[in-house]
């Protein structure tokens, strides 16, 4: 089964793995639904997800940037 909108953390590492160098809070909300139902392993609806869970995904992706900053 690939990956839903309930894996926060797993969503959070594929975006970082796919844009090490981008800041996840200069990412706009609408970018960032895109950039998450084209990931290679996305199998959920695109319009099941909220506000909550992408804001939820680029606190996870944040704290993976910021862990890699270092």
């Amino acid at each position: 089964m690939g990956l839903t909108w309930d894996h926060i953390d797993d969503i959070a590492y594929a975006l970082y793995e796919a844009n090490p160098e981008q800041d996840p809070l200069q990412v706009r909300f609408t970018d960032m639904h895109k950039w998450i139902t084209e990931l290679e392993d996305f199998d959920d609806d695109p319009m099941a997800s909220s506000e909550g869970k992408l804001e939820a995904i680029q606190m996870a992706w944040l704290e993976e940037y910021k862990d890699n900053q270092e």
